[in-house]
Order: C-alpha cells, then sequence, then structure tokens
C-alpha cells in the first residue's frame, strides 16, 4: 500500500474587514482544526494598500497574542511567491485577505488507495457553499 504523509491539500483566500481576520474566524478555524478532518499547512496574511503594494506576513513569524498562536499550523512553507502573487491579484486595493493551505487529512486514505490502485485523479472541482445551497434551494422549490 502507498502511505501518504499528508492528503490533498487547498488553498483558500478569505477576505477581510482590517488588518487582522476576526477573532471569530480564528475560532471557526481552530475549531475545524481540531476536529482532525483537516490540517493548517500554512497561512499568510495579505494586504494591498491603495497603489496596489501588497504586504506580505507569515502568521508564524507574527505570535504576538492576536489569536495566531491558538492555530496549529503544521508546516509553513507550501505556499510559493507564484501561489502568493497570483492570490494577491484576487484582493481588491485598500483591503486584506488570508492565503491558508488545508491539508484534507480525511481524503488521504482514499488518495493512498487510488494511488496504490493505480488511480489518477483527473480533475477536481470545489463548488463554493453558497452556490451549492442556492441550487438545493432551487430544485426544492421547483419540486414543490
Amino acid at each position: 500500500m502507498t502511505n501518504f504523509r499528508y492528503g490533498p491539500v487547498e488553498l483558500h483566500l478569505v477576505g477581510f474587514e482590517g488588518e487582522r481576520p476576526d477573532p471569530r474566524t480564528l475560532a471557526a478555524l481552530s475549531e475545524l482544526l481540531d476536529s482532525g478532518l483537516v490540517r493548517l499547512l500554512d497561512f499568510i496574511i495579505l494586504s494591498k494598500a491603495e497603489d496596489g503594494t501588497v504586504s506580505i506576513v507569515e502568521v508564524e513569524e507574527d505570535q504576538d497574542g492576536s489569536g495566531f498562536d491558538e492555530l496549529e499550523l503544521l508546516s509553513a512553507g507550501i505556499v510559493g511567491e507564484e501561489d502568493i502573487e497570483d492570490f494577491a491579484e484576487q484582493i481588491p486595493p485598500g483591503s486584506a485577505a488570508a492565503l491558508i493551505a488545508l491539508e484534507l487529512a480525511f481524503v488521504r486514505t482514499l488518495a493512498e488507495n487510488l494511488a496504490a490502485g493505480g488511480g489518477v485523479v483527473l480533475r477536481s472541482e470545489r463548488v463554493p457553499a453558497p452556490i451549492v445551497n442556492a441550487l438545493l434551494d432551487m430544485v426544492e422549490q421547483e419540486g414543490e
């Protein structure tokens, strides 16, 4: 059997007001990490000035009691410079966002079994929750 140390990883860009994520956002992420379903591999705060200049703060460098010390960061560095540049393009000037790398620990066994059987994931796509909920609401309304 193939053994993977990590499962698939997703990158999420989460916008927020101000310079730091709200404590409720950090608490929700901490709760998810505590469940064991995902593991936090990287957490970077990106701020874009009005002139388009991007400031980057690696969370492991910023343990100042602002709630980040509650997050267990497994292995910083998986997000590369190219990823940061690509995601930073999505941030409006004068705004900030967190670029978060989450390992989908709950999918690791599936990935191991697929690899052992010669399977290869050809495409993976995530549909955001608001879209799924809106579509299912429409389907349910049409069925009434």
